[in-house]
């Protein structure tokens, strides 16, 4: 989708993106979007570290996980009757 966008369709969104926003906000926005960028990042690498030990500290998952075999849902013949 984005393999046949050009030089041109760039400047046309950035002169869409002027008319919307106005040349005197765009500075506030660029940065908002770097803070966002940033923040988003800095959780990424949070998550990534204590993914280990969240794995390591967890329980046997396939024994947990494991429900009995009585409770399958009811057949549904029986709520189809109409008495």
């Amino acid at each position: 989708m984005l393999q046949n966008l050009t030089g041109w369709h760039a400047l046309i969104i950035l002169g869409i993106v002027i008319l919307i926003f106005g040349a005197a906000k765009l500075p506030a926005l660029a940065r908002s979007v770097g803070q966002s960028l940033r923040i988003l990042k800095a959780e990424a690498q949070t998550v990534e570290a204590e993914a280990p030990v969240a794995a390591s500290s967890a329980p046997d998952s396939a024994s947990a996980n494991t429900a009995p075999a009585s409770t399958a849902p009811a057949p549904a013949s029986a709520a189809l009757r109409a008495d």
